[in-house]
């Protein structure tokens, strides 16, 4: 396969969501973190530099880039979200939702990942091309990712690297942050058929936050085991454990705050949804 990924998630260092989840999951994330689409140039380069640091720097997935921006050809076909540390301003984690205009493009799996690609009805194929989408080019840098010990209580408010306490324990929460803000971005613009590629325990995690993918066929070796994956953006927040429902809402009301259907989206995609889309119902998932 070629080394050039285009989906990897780059989370293996960081745990998955924990059971013993803070009381109010929520308003510590968001107190900590905020999360943004990337609308402007400025702000897409800031991810591309963000992608060069943790897949080309840090985990040494692609080559370095001279410009340090990393890059491919999905991106034009993309919409990113990141995560922003508040208190320093930096990034702590982005994403992106790749779509399709037509039936001549492919999804970044369809290009790379053919052999894990069996299901008999879930495929990209089946479903109108604005109706698909890939959760792809996850990234969360080290010093996010990788966990750190508390300070001990009582100490100073200020614990390794700077971080509080309290911005310690958000962190664990930044993959499934990104995760429901791309269903939140799904969900507006009627890309209901999401898809990734990830480490199967990557996905068992996303299942402990009610996050649950159904794999589309085989594990294969893939920069490591990975394994494609679909989610119903339609029906994935009535699955989610109620604290995750509300840290969706929540995240929605951050991305989308004076949007009440995906017809209001103006220039989210770099591409024009067809315009009989508002006018048909989306399709439905096959049996």
């Amino acid at each position: 396969m070629s080394r050039g990924s285009a989906h990897l998630p780059t989370l293996e260092s960081t745990p998955p969501a924990r059971r013993d989840e803070p009381l109010d999951l929520a308003s510590a994330f968001l107190a900590c973190l905020r999360p943004e689409i990337a609308r402007t140039e400025p702000q897409r380069r800031e991810v591309h530099r963000l992608r060069h640091q943790v897949y080309c720097e840090e985990l040494r997935f692609e080559p370095l880039r001279p410009d340090g921006q990393e890059t491919d050809p999905f991106d034009p076909q993309s919409v990113h979200c990141t995560v922003r540390h508040r208190r320093s301003g930096v990034l702590a984690g982005t994403v992106r939702l790749v779509g399709k205009h037509h039936t001549g493009e492919q999804l970044p799996m369809e290009a790379h990942c053919a052999p894990g690609l069996t299901h008999e009805s879930l495929l990209p194929r089946h479903f109108p091309p604005h109706e698909v989408c890939e959760v792809s080019r996850l990234a969360v840098p080290a010093r996010f990712r990788q966990p750190r010990a508390e300070p001990a209580e009582g100490a100073s408010a200020i614990g390794h690297m700077g971080f509080s306490a309290e911005e310690l324990r958000t962190f664990p929460y930044i993959a499934v942050g990104l995760y429901l803000s791309a269903i939140a971005m799904a969900r507006h613009t009627g890309r209901f058929h999401m898809y990734a590629v990830m480490e199967p325990r990557l996905a068992r995690g996303m299942g402990f936050a009610g996050i649950r993918f159904e794999r589309l066929g085989p594990v294969i070796e893939y920069h490591g085991q990975r394994a494609a994956y679909h989610l119903d953006s339609r029906i994935a927040p009535e699955r989610l454990a109620p604290l995750y429902q509300d840290l969706l809402q929540r995240i929605d009301a951050r991305l989308f705050p004076a949007v009440a259907a995906r017809e209001d989206v103006p220039g989210l995609w770099p591409f024009r949804v067809p315009p009989s889309v508002g006018a048909t119902a989306p399709s439905q998932s096959p049996p």
